[in-house]
């Protein structure tokens, strides 16, 4: 090799930061992570190749550009050093034949789902360079169309290793998360699902509880309260309900594949709502001003 054709120390310095970039990255699926972790990627230069399961999904991923290559064929995977699994929680629980066979062996698997524990036990017996990862960003929508740019900037990216993970397969993951701006994480499957549990699966059904409460009581009430009611709903319904009017795939996949503790957490839930209605109906109001300024100075905890 002639001096002028050695890589610059900056090509040097990027290609053993972020190894993956010497070849393309695999992306199964391109709904909201997948399409958004596509643009991210591409926006840096990485060749991006993404697996979908539809032609009419695909031919509309790349009219958004959402990956340089998308295709139906499993083939596509062939030559990608880390292939990122954005599939919903059933499918990866259930990963078809074709799939599996497709995945290059040296290559560092990573999924998306929210839910560790049963996928992590799965996969380490499926591929020896797996890595159980969850990146905690999401909007509403979902599909195809959901796709966007920075949607991981600034969010938590939780690696759940276990002791057979693979420690350069791992720090591959985290360069990653890392270069698509996420924050990095790394704790224990079981603790990570306990955590999702109160943080994300829980609000999911408080969120739909509180829509329902609302339509429900609204339809049952005198005149035009439904109508009403959804006049003057504004910006504090809209956040308090937001996850509850999202996909209802994924909340039903979240709940029957984190079931154990979502059950714990909604009784904590329920537990702490009954002490607030018996404050309410005491006429309480001391007591009720204390539990919302506890509450006031927790909020900043979770943001």
């Amino acid at each position: 090799m002639t001096p002028d054709s050695l890589p610059s120390p900056q090509a040097r310095a990027r290609s053993t930061a972020n190894p993956w970039q010497q070849g393309p990255v695999g992306i199964v699926g391109l709904g909201l992570i997948g399409g958004s972790l596509g643009l991210d990627l591409q926006h840096q230069g990485v060749e991006v190749r993404a697996l979908v399961h539809r032609e009419a999904t695909a031919e509309r991923a790349r009219q958004r550009l959402l990956a340089t290559k998308v295709d139906t064929n499993p083939a596509v995977l062939a030559g990608c050093s880390l292939v990122v699994l954005a599939l919903p929680l059933d499918r990866l629980l259930e990963p078809p034949q074709e799939l599996l066979a497709a995945l290059p062996p040296q290559a560092v698997i990573t999924d998306v789902g929210s839910v560790k524990a049963p996928v992590l036990e799965l996969w380490q017996g499926l591929h020896p360079r797996f890595v159980a990862s969850h990146p905690m960003a999401g909007t509403a929508e979902a599909g195809v169309e959901a796709g966007q740019q920075g949607l991981f900037r600034g969010r938590p990216w939780v690696a759940t290793p276990s002791a057979a993970t693979d420690p350069q397969a791992l720090a591959l993951v985290q360069g990653l998360a890392q270069a698509v701006g996420a924050h990095w994480l790394s704790c224990g499957a079981a603790e990570h699902d306990q955590a999702v549990a109160l943080i994300s699966h829980l609000p999911v059904l408080v969120g739909a509880a509180l829509l329902q409460t609302a339509d429900r009581a609204g339809a049952a009430g005198a005149g035009d309260l439904a109508g009403l009611v959804r006049a003057l709903a504004s910006s504090g319904f809209a956040d308090t309900s937001r996850v509850g009017g999202g996909n209802p795939e994924l909340g039903t996949l979240m709940a029957r594949c984190n079931r154990e503790a979502l059950l714990v957490a909604l009784v904590l839930y329920r537990q702490q709502l009954e002490a607030l209605e018996q404050q309410v109906s005491q006429g309480d109001w001391l007591g009720l001003r204390q539990e919302l300024d506890r509450s006031q100075e927790l909020r900043p905890q979770f943001l």
